[in-house]
């Protein structure tokens, strides 16, 4: 039918988004730019075709005995004769122009073969195509709920096959089938918005006519510029009509608004598995008000799995630059998760298309922050390079590498000797590399790099939620989870909203199962603290050990020894605590009894962050702020249990020690989650091909992998983990804790981050599109509470890189001892080098080892602290200096923060 402008404007106007307003008001205007777009015929009424389906006459849902045809087994289940929508007459069709090449190849991928068969993506008829697939075993006992909760679908308006699995004699897949009532009638119940318009652009023809040469000639200009190497080519992806059209809420009476070119391909592909799920969802099992749902039945072992189908396999014998990419699978592969274009940008419409907006936007704040970490990066590698530069030329060094007369106190009181400061030479200059005046600018630049990039990425989230027109979404009202219904279904009461009656939970014991969970957060939080405290006491008696040690090069290097010892163990700690957090967060989080999916995922995720976040960076805090801070003096140390010296900072200051604990933790984390990733679900996959090679029972097809159906290809393939994308955000929040809130003492982090993105990326993607199973696509227009918990990390990062600056890295005494005691002081010049010439010696204090107990010598020796001589009237007391420079740092930290 034809429908003209003047028809429309009669008739109740759809309620349109808010992209569409500009559009309305221009099509109201000036009617003659839509008459392109509305006259645009739509699909006549189908006629009616009835396929003959086979019966059953009993009313169970037991299959008969399979009926043999061309030796294949074909299985037979009880439906009824239904109505099978036909497709869009090919003259209505937009048709796009193809090469001979891809013609060809298409022809020759379909000749002689069932498209059926070779994809598995249709029923057996090769029309319907396979919305949903859902897997039982026979063998599973609950056959009745099975049968009342298919015969229930169907009375839905769903369309059921069974097809048996060609790898496992026990598994049996249900394909489902939503026709076109079906989906007409929840898009309307679910206020699905589809296109109904093109977008038009009015501008004004004189300013158009007269601009004309101006845009053509830069055009022209820009034609001659070379071309941008990581987007991706326009002709390499299709044609996403729907962003390109402004949309509306669905609706069977306005039908012949919306821009129904093709009723197959009307609604996509993740609209129609959306649409299944929430009658999946919706649909009873059992009579009983909580008896209903897919997800009850998969808890109570009913099916095995339930999941959308791929869209085919994800590689092809053709190339895609001369045949095309055969789906949509094929085509993400080719320009999304291959390892060859990890420069190019990601196709987000159609990671959003293929999988919806919920992973699309994980994918898009993924790929934003890793677009921001390269100024970070790039200024990180200055500040680097300009500590290597200078590290022969430091002052500090200089002094420390030819301090051959420097005696300093032993490490320990009574198997160490007194050694030399020019032994640390190495030390203090690798300690230049990270504790060097580039260090308070890069401080200074993260702390706003932080703010500017989480306000960058809500505008960058606001242009994501209009493109996909998601402005106007509101969440439709989630069902209670099942855990929650079952045990409070005795406890109702009306809820003021829908107006139904609903489970409750009352305040007492929600706030009783509350008080629990906290104080299970607190206990883990202690058993971290008290792992911390096990690696300070490791480190304190590997200090003793390391400087007595017989052979000369670890004595010579006992700090590097310390330190790194001391990280590893503390890796492997962190590594093996992380598992027991994670059960122990779902317990808790199961304790609560959350009322909705998404309010467990929160909970969980935020126990998952608290403990991680804890477990990773509690030791860090210790090196950072505590660490040789309460050491004492000679004569008098601070001794654990009255038996280990506390550990001292080395004379450089304690700044590399921080430096050697981020960058082992986070080069070593990301290489293990690297390999969790990928490597485990492939060996996993390999594992399930191999045991499906021996045990599986189903004959030779078995053993041609691209002879199984799409159905048993995914039943083979690893589910989405059960936390959906916790794991994948959580990795990523606490990887930005690390590049900010520590990033004073490591410039390189933000550079070892963009290195592991552009790699978590693809090995994402890759993950994505080929290891896992597709997941359910699913609304979403924001990043949910990770963006509250990234602002937190934000301002934390301000706070730590302030008390880093001033406490842990010796700037502060520099600058203090530059301004105040250095050469420079009486005089107009000020450079670095000069004014601090005498500092290690300003540093130092004396102490008499005459004044040991078990010592008969009487030289002095040298240990890093500002106090008073033993010659002087006050003894080991501390000096002004000590003085100036706490009260410089304090200012500092005030100064920062402000």
């Amino acid at each position: 039918m034809h429908t003209s402008i003047s028809e429309i404007l009669k008739e109740k106007s759809l309620k349109p988004s808010r992209r569409s307003l500009p559009c309305l008001a221009q099509s109201q205007t000036h009617p003659i730019n839509l008459n392109h777009f509305l006259s645009v015929p739509l699909s006549p009424e189908p006629k009616p075709e009835v396929e003959v389906l086979s019966q059953s006459i009993s009313t169970s849902c037991n299959l008969l005995p399979p009926q043999t045809e061309d030796g294949k087994d074909h299985y037979v289940e009880e439906s009824e004769a239904t109505t099978c929508e036909t497709r869009a007459d090919e003259s209505f069709l937009l048709q796009k122009p193809v090469t001979r090449a891809k013609l060809e190849a298409r022809t020759d991928s379909l000749q002689g073969k069932n498209p059926a068969g070779s994809s598995g993506l249709f029923f057996r008829d090769g029309k319907k195509r396979i919305d949903y697939i859902l897997v039982y075993k026979k063998s599973s006992p609950q056959v009745e709920k099975r049968c009342t909760f298919e015969k229930n679908l169907r009375a839905e308006g769903l369309m059921l096959e069974k097809e048996p699995s060609l790898t496992n004699n026990d598994i049996m897949f249900v394909k489902v089938h939503a026709p076109w009532d079906t989906l007409c009638k929840y898009a309307e119940q679910m206020n699905i918005r589809m296109p109904f318009r093109k977008k038009c652009y009015f501008t004004d023809w004189k300013s158009k006519t007269l601009g004309s040469r101006f845009h053509l000639r830069c055009r022209q200009i820009k034609s001659w510029l070379p071309r941008n190497p990581m987007k991706l080519d326009k002709e390499a992806l299709p044609d996403l009509e729907e962003t390109d059209c402004y949309t509306a809420p669905f609706s069977r009476a306005r039908m012949h608004h919306f821009t129904i070119n093709n009723r197959e391909t009307f609604f996509s592909n993740s609209t129609r598995s959306r649409i299944v799920h929430h009658v999946l969802q919706r649909t009873k099992y059992e009579d009983g008000k909580s008896k209903m749902g897919i997800n009850r039945l998969l808890g109570n072992n009913t099916y095995e799995a339930a999941f959308p189908p791929h869209e085919g396999g994800y590689k092809s014998r053709h190339p895609i630059k001369t045949h095309g990419a055969q789906n949509h699978r094929h085509l993400l592969y080719e320009r999304w998760a291959r390892w060859g274009i990890w420069y190019k940008y990601q196709p987000l419409d159609l990671i959003r298309r293929y999988f919806g907006e919920k992973i699309g936007l994980y994918f898009a704040w993924l790929g934003w922050y890793t677009g921001m970490l390269i100024p970070a990066a790039l200024v990180g590698v200055f500040v680097f390079l300009y500590g290597l530069f200078t590290m022969d030329s430091s002052q500090v060094s200089k002094e420390i590498c030819e301090a051959n007369t420097t005696i300093m106190c032993p490490m320990c009181e009574e198997t160490c000797d007194p050694w030399t400061l020019s032994d640390s030479c190495v030390y203090a200059k690798v300690t230049h590399l990270f504790d060097n005046g580039g260090t308070v600018f890069f401080a200074i630049f993260m702390a706003i790099w932080a703010t500017v990039f989480l306000e960058f990425w809500k505008r960058r989230r606001a242009e994501l939620t209009y493109d996909w027109d998601l402005i106007d979404w509101e969440e439709e009202e989630e069902e209670l989870r099942p855990q929650f219904e079952a045990k409070y279904s005795r406890m109702e009461r009306v809820n003021p909203i829908s107006g139904k009656p609903e489970p409750f939970q009352p305040f007492s014991d929600k706030l009783s199962r509350l008080m629990v969970s906290v104080s299970g957060i607190f206990f883990m939080i202690s058993l971290v603290l008290t792992a911390v405290f096990a690696v300070v006491v490791f480190r304190l008696i590997a200090m003793e050990k390391f400087a007595s040690f017989n052979w000369y090069f670890v004595k010579k290097n006992w700090q590097f020894a310390t330190s790194g010892t001391g990280v590893c163990i503390n890796f492997m700690i962190i590594m093996s605590l992380n598992v027991v957090y994670e059960k122990v967060a779902y317990l808790l989080t199961n304790l609560e009894h959350p009322r909705t999916e998404s309010e467990w995922e929160n909970s969980f995720a935020l126990k998952m962050f608290l403990f991680q976040f804890v477990n990773l960076n509690s030791s860090t805090f210790y090196i950072a702020f505590f660490l040789g801070r309460f050491a004492g003096r000679p004569g008098k140390y601070n001794k654990l249990f009255n038996r280990w010296r506390l550990e001292e900072c080395h004379p450089s200051g304690c700044l590399i020690d921080l430096c050697l604990q981020m960058g082992v933790i986070m080069f070593f984390k990301q290489i293990w989650n690297n390999f969790m990733e990928l490597g485990y679900p492939l060996l996993q996959n390999w594992w399930s091909r191999r045991k499906m090679k021996k045990v599986g029972g189903g004959g030779p097809n078995v053993e041609n992998k691209a002879q199984l159906p799409q159905w048993d290809k995914d039943w083979n393939l690893q589910p989405m983990n059960a936390h959906g994308l916790v794991d994948e955000y959580l990795e990523m929040v606490l990887q930005f804790g690390f590049t900010t809130i520590f990033v004073a003492a490591f410039p390189l982090a933000p550079l070892l981050a963009l290195l592991n993105n552009i790699i978590e990326i693809r090995l994402d993607a890759y993950k994505f599109v080929t290891q896992w199973r597709r997941p359910m696509p699913a609304r979403a227009t924001d990043i949910g509470i990770w963006h509250g918990i990234l602002e937190g990390i934000g301002v934390l990062a301000v706070i730590t890189n302030a008390f880093v600056i001033a406490i842990t890295s010796d700037y502060i005494p520099r600058f203090v001892y530059a301004f105040k005691y250095g050469p420079c002081v009486d005089k107009g010049h000020h450079h670095e080098d000069e004014c601090l010439r005498g500092y290690m010696n300003s540093s130092l204090s004396v102490f008499d080892m005459g004044e040991l107990k078990n010592s008969s010598q009487s030289r002095y020796c040298r240990y890093r602290d500002y106090r008073a001589p033993p010659w002087s009237s006050v003894p080991y007391e501390f000096t002004l200096q000590f003085w100036h420079v706490l009260a410089a740092r304090l200012a500092f930290i005030i100064v920062f923060e402000v």
